[in-house]
C-alpha cells in the first residue's frame, strides 16, 4: 500500500507581490498567521478523515517575508496528535546541523508518546544561509548546497537544479554540515534506543566533561543513581559516566526515521547504511537510478528492501478540471514562492521569464487532470513504486478548501491505482 503523507509549507497568503510588500513583514502578521494556523489544523483533520498515512511540515525560521514560516514542527505535532485520531504526524524534518540532538530526542519521544506511536521523525541538513548560519553558529554550522547533488542532477534531463556557484567553498561548508548532522542523529539514535550511554565526537561530550565526568552529582554522591538509575550511569569513581535520556519513544525501537536530500550520492549512502527512509526531493531522472542504487547499498548493510521498500518520493501535485484549469491553480498558488525564493536563491532554474515553464521543467511538479496526473505518478511509480508519497503544498496561498479538494481527488481516484502498482511491484520482488 502507498503511504501519502502531505508536507504543509507555511505559506502566509496575500493576493499578489505587492500586497506582500505593503505588509511587509508578512512573517510577523499576527492575524494572518493565526488564520492560518486555524485552517492548517482542519486540513489535518481532514487528511485523517480521508485516511491519508501522516502529516508533516518544516524547520525553518526568519522568514519574514512570509514563504516558509515554520520554526517549531515539534510543537505542530504534539497538537494535530491530540485533535487527531489515526494519521502520523512528524517533521520533513529537524534540520540537525542546527538542533541540539538531545532535545530533538526527548522532543520527538514525548511526542510518540502523546501520539500513541503515530509518529515519525525527518532530518534535513540546512540549506537557508540566513538562519542555519545563524542557529547553528554554536556547531559551526553553515549552510550547505551539496555540490554532488548538483552535479548529479545537472546530468539528468529536466533537472531543473542549478549548479553549485562555488565549489570550493561548498565542498568545504557541506562536508562540516553533513559531519554535524551525522553525529546529531548518530546521538539522537543512542538516546532513543540505549539505556545509557556515552559520546565524544566533533562537536559532543556526553557527559562533559567527558575525561572525568560529571563529578559533583549529589545523587551519585549519596548513592541513590547507582541505586536508582541506569546501571552504568555513574562509574567506580562516582563520577556521571553515562548519561540515560527519558523517556524511551513509544514505538519500539524507535519511530520511523526519514531523510530529506536533493539527490546526493552521499545522502543515499548514509539511509541506506542505517536503514532510514531517504526523501526524494528530485525528478524521477534523479531518484529512479538513486531508489536502485539504495537498495543495492541497503544489502550490503543487512536490510533486505523490497523495489520503492523504505523510499519516499515529492512531488507537488495540482489537480484540476481541465488542465488549464490546473496550470492556472499553480500560477494563483506557486508563482510567488518560485520566483522570488526557489529560484532567487539558484534552487531552482528560472527559464527566461516563464515562470510556469520553469515550474514544469523541475520535475517536480505533478499537473493536470485526475486522469493526466494519474498517468504522469504511474508512469514515475513504474520506475521507483515509492512506499511513501510526500505531497506538498503552499498553504495557505493554496487556500485550505483548495487543499482539502485536492487530498480528496487524489485519495479518491488516484491512491487506489498507485496502491496496486506498489503491491504488485512488492510483490513481484519477494
Amino acid at each position: 500500500m502507498l503511504k501519502p503523507i502531505i508536507q504543509i509549507y507555511p505559506m502566509l497568503p496575500t493576493k499578489d507581490e505587492n500586497e506582500r510588500e505593503a505588509l511587509r513583514p508578512i512573517g510577523r502578521n499576527r492575524e494572518i498567521y493565526q488564520q492560518t494556523l486555524k485552517d492548517w489544523h482542519d486540513i489535518v483533520r481532514s487528511a485523517d478523515d480521508l485516511g491519508i498515512w501522516g502529516a508533516a511540515t518544516i524547520e525553518h525560521h526568519f522568514w519574514s517575508e512570509g514563504y516558509e514560516v515554520g520554526p517549531s514542527p515539534g510543537i505542530m505535532n504534539a497538537y494535530w496528535a491530540a485533535i487527531t485520531k489515526n494519521i502520523r504526524v512528524g517533521q520533513l524534518g529537524y534540520v540537525m546541523s542546527t538542533q541540539n540532538p538531545i532535545r530533538v530526542a526527548e522532543d520527538t519521544a514525548i511526542i510518540d508518546h502523546l501520539s500513541g506511536g503515530r509518529c515519525f521523525v525527518g532530518f534535513a541538513r540546512g540549506y537557508q544561509s540566513r538562519w542555519t548560519n545563524v542557529v547553528g553558529q554554536h556547531l559551526g554550522a553553515k549552510a550547505t548546497k551539496s555540490p554532488t547533488a548538483a552535479v548529479y542532477n545537472a546530468s539528468a534531463v529536466g533537472s531543473g537544479f542549478a549548479t553549485a556557484t562555488d565549489q570550493a567553498k561548498d565542498i568545504d561548508n557541506d562536508a562540516k554540515n553533513r559531519a554535524i548532522f551525522e553525529e546529531g542523529i548518530e546521538i539522537v539514535m543512542k538516546s532513543w534506543t540505549k539505556d545509557s550511554y556515552s559520546h565524544k565526537g566533533m562537536n559532543w561530550e556526553i557527559p562533559y566533561p567527558f575525561e572525568t565526568g560529571v563529578d559533583d552529582w549529589q545523587l551519585a554522591q549519596s548513592g541513590v543513581t547507582q541505586r536508582l538509575g541506569a546501571p552504568n550511569e555513574i562509574g567506580p569513581d562516582g563520577n556521571v559516566r553515562e548519561v540515560c535520556v527519558a523517556p524511551a519513544p513509544f514505538q519500539r525501537p524507535h519511530p520511523p526515521v526519514f531523510v530529506s536530500g536533493s539527490g546526493s550520492p552521499q545522502t543515499i549512502e548514509y539511509t541506506a547504511r542505517n536503514g532510514f527512509i531517504p526523501v526524494y526531493f528530485t525528478n524521477i531522472q534523479t531518484a529512479g537510478p538513486l531508489g536502485q542504487r539504495y537498495l543495492e547499498l541497503a544489502r550490503g548493510h543487512g536490510h533486505d528492501f523490497r523495489p520503492g521498500q523504505n523510499q519516499a518520493l515529492v512531488r507537488w501535485v495540482q489537480i484540476g478540471k481541465t488542465e488549464e484549469a490546473a496550470r492556472k491553480q499553480v500560477l494563483d498558488y506557486d508563482y510567488d514562492i518560485f520566483k522570488n525564493f526557489y529560484s532567487a536563491m539558484g534552487r531552482r532554474k528560472l527559464v527566461g521569464d516563464d515562470v510556469l515553464a520553469s515550474l514544469m521543467q523541475s520535475g517536480l511538479y505533478t499537473v493536470g487532470t485526475i486522469d493526466s496526473v494519474r498517468k504522469q505518478l504511474m508512469e514515475e511509480w513504474s520506475i521507483l513504486p515509492a512506499e511513501y508519497f510526500v505531497l506538498v503544498y503552499h498553504f495557505a496561498q493554496m487556500p485550505k478548501d483548495a487543499v482539502i479538494e485536492n487530498m480528496e481527488l487524489f485519495m479518491k481516484h488516484i491512491k487506489p491505482d498507485m496502491d496496486e502498482m506498489v503491491y504488485k511491484a512488492q510483490r513481484k520482488a519477494a
